[in-house]
Protein backbone atom coordinates (compact mmCIF):
# COMPACT_ATOMS: atom_id res chain seq x y z
CA UNK A 1 0.00 0.00 0.00
CA UNK A 2 1.10 3.20 -0.83
CA UNK A 3 0.12 7.05 -0.90
CA UNK A 4 -0.49 6.66 -5.18
CA UNK A 5 -2.69 3.63 -4.44
CA UNK A 6 -4.98 5.50 -2.24
CA UNK A 7 -5.06 8.64 -4.65
CA UNK A 8 -6.12 5.88 -7.56
CA UNK A 9 -9.06 4.40 -5.03
CA UNK A 10 -10.10 7.67 -4.63
CA UNK A 11 -10.18 8.79 -7.84
CA UNK A 12 -11.94 5.53 -8.75
CA UNK A 13 -14.93 5.59 -6.18
CA UNK A 14 -15.42 8.96 -6.95
CA UNK A 15 -16.18 8.13 -10.83
CA UNK A 16 -18.07 5.13 -9.72
CA UNK A 17 -20.29 7.26 -7.18
CA UNK A 18 -20.19 10.13 -9.40
CA UNK A 19 -19.06 12.33 -6.57
CA UNK A 20 -18.31 16.38 -6.77
CA UNK A 21 -15.21 17.40 -5.44
CA UNK A 22 -17.69 20.70 -3.89
CA UNK A 23 -19.83 18.29 -2.45
CA UNK A 24 -16.68 16.29 -0.93
CA UNK A 25 -15.13 19.50 0.04
CA UNK A 26 -17.95 20.45 2.50
CA UNK A 27 -18.14 17.13 4.00
CA UNK A 28 -14.22 17.49 5.18
CA UNK A 29 -15.21 21.13 5.77
CA UNK A 30 -12.33 22.73 3.64
CA UNK A 31 -12.40 24.62 0.16
CA UNK A 32 -13.20 22.15 -2.73
CA UNK A 33 -9.39 23.48 -4.15
CA UNK A 34 -7.71 22.48 -1.08
CA UNK A 35 -9.82 18.92 -0.95
CA UNK A 36 -9.30 18.16 -4.51
CA UNK A 37 -5.08 18.74 -4.03
CA UNK A 38 -5.25 16.60 -0.79
CA UNK A 39 -7.81 14.12 -2.46
CA UNK A 40 -4.94 13.87 -5.32
CA UNK A 41 -1.69 13.39 -3.18
CA UNK A 42 -0.77 17.06 -2.84
CA UNK A 43 -1.62 17.84 0.89
CA UNK A 44 -1.77 16.11 4.10
CA UNK A 45 -4.77 15.57 6.39
CA UNK A 46 -5.53 15.71 9.69
CA UNK A 47 -7.23 13.03 11.65
CA UNK A 48 -10.45 13.99 11.32
CA UNK A 49 -10.39 14.96 7.86
CA UNK A 50 -8.89 11.68 6.96
CA UNK A 51 -11.77 9.88 9.03
CA UNK A 52 -13.95 12.18 6.63
CA UNK A 53 -12.44 11.36 3.09
CA UNK A 54 -11.94 7.53 4.65
CA UNK A 55 -16.19 7.52 5.05
CA UNK A 56 -16.52 9.12 1.61
CA UNK A 57 -14.91 6.56 -0.22
CA UNK A 58 -14.30 3.60 1.79
CA UNK A 59 -10.53 3.72 2.76
CA UNK A 60 -9.25 1.40 5.66
CA UNK A 61 -8.05 2.96 8.60
CA UNK A 62 -4.14 2.51 6.97
CA UNK A 63 -5.10 4.39 3.79
CA UNK A 64 -6.54 7.20 5.98
CA UNK A 65 -3.01 7.22 7.68
CA UNK A 66 -1.55 7.53 4.09
CA UNK A 67 -3.57 10.73 3.77
CA UNK A 68 -2.06 12.09 6.88
CA UNK A 69 1.59 10.99 5.55
CA UNK A 70 3.30 14.50 3.86
CA UNK A 71 3.31 13.80 0.52
CA UNK A 72 6.10 14.91 -2.24
CA UNK A 73 4.89 17.92 -3.68
CA UNK A 74 4.68 17.97 -7.64
CA UNK A 75 2.78 15.36 -9.03
CA UNK A 76 3.52 16.10 -13.23
CA UNK A 77 4.55 13.33 -14.45
CA UNK A 78 6.77 15.04 -17.44
CA UNK A 79 9.03 18.39 -16.70
CA UNK A 80 6.68 20.02 -19.10
CA UNK A 81 3.32 19.08 -18.86
CA UNK A 82 1.45 16.72 -21.91
CA UNK A 83 -2.14 17.32 -20.34
CA UNK A 84 -3.43 20.39 -22.55
CA UNK A 85 -5.22 21.90 -20.03
CA UNK A 86 -2.66 21.96 -17.40
CA UNK A 87 -0.22 23.00 -20.52
CA UNK A 88 -2.01 26.03 -21.32
CA UNK A 89 -1.10 26.74 -17.26
CA UNK A 90 2.56 26.19 -18.41
CA UNK A 91 1.65 28.35 -21.07
CA UNK A 92 0.80 30.88 -18.68
CA UNK A 93 3.72 30.79 -16.69
CA UNK A 94 5.99 30.73 -19.52
CA UNK A 95 4.62 33.99 -21.55
CA UNK A 96 3.54 35.91 -18.39
CA UNK A 97 5.83 34.69 -15.72
CA UNK A 98 8.62 37.49 -16.35
CA UNK A 99 5.08 40.16 -15.88
CA UNK A 100 3.85 38.75 -13.16
CA UNK A 101 7.29 38.26 -11.58
CA UNK A 102 7.97 42.03 -12.42
CA UNK A 103 4.92 43.56 -11.52
CA UNK A 104 4.79 41.84 -7.96
CA UNK A 105 8.51 43.22 -7.70
CA UNK A 106 7.22 46.64 -8.22
CA UNK A 107 4.72 46.27 -6.15
CA UNK A 108 6.17 44.25 -2.97
CA UNK A 109 10.13 44.18 -3.48
CA UNK A 110 12.16 41.40 -3.57
CA UNK A 111 10.40 38.34 -2.85
CA UNK A 112 8.43 35.44 -3.64
CA UNK A 113 4.57 34.87 -3.45
CA UNK A 114 3.68 31.90 -1.07
CA UNK A 115 2.32 28.54 -2.15
CA UNK A 116 2.66 27.21 1.44
CA UNK A 117 0.46 30.34 2.73
CA UNK A 118 -2.18 30.40 -0.04
CA UNK A 119 -5.64 29.84 -0.83
CA UNK A 120 -7.06 29.26 -4.29
CA UNK A 121 -10.80 29.85 -5.73
CA UNK A 122 -11.48 28.35 -8.82
CA UNK A 123 -15.13 30.06 -10.49
CA UNK A 124 -17.14 29.65 -13.60
CA UNK A 125 -17.71 33.35 -14.81
CA UNK A 126 -20.52 33.74 -17.31
CA UNK A 127 -20.19 36.02 -20.93
CA UNK A 128 -21.79 35.29 -23.69
CA UNK A 129 -18.82 34.69 -25.60
CA UNK A 130 -18.63 31.60 -23.75
CA UNK A 131 -18.73 31.12 -19.99
CA UNK A 132 -14.80 31.71 -18.81
CA UNK A 133 -13.24 30.04 -15.78
CA UNK A 134 -12.19 32.71 -13.07
CA UNK A 135 -8.69 31.25 -10.89
CA UNK A 136 -7.93 33.88 -7.92
CA UNK A 137 -4.66 32.93 -6.74
CA UNK A 138 -3.73 34.40 -3.13
CA UNK A 139 -0.27 33.52 -1.80
CA UNK A 140 1.26 35.56 1.30
CA UNK A 141 4.62 37.91 0.26
CA UNK A 142 7.30 36.48 1.59
CA UNK A 143 10.45 39.27 1.07
CA UNK A 144 14.14 37.60 0.92
CA UNK A 145 16.02 38.64 3.97
CA UNK A 146 19.40 40.36 4.19
CA UNK A 147 21.98 39.02 6.62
Amino acid sequence: MNRLEVTEKIISTKVAKGLKWDAIAKKVGQSKEWTTALCLGQMTATPEQAKAVGKIFGLTAEEQKWLQVVPYKGSLPTPVPTDPLIYRWYEVVSVYGTTIKELIHEEFGDGIMSAIDFSMDIQREANPNGDRVNVVLSGKFLPYKQY
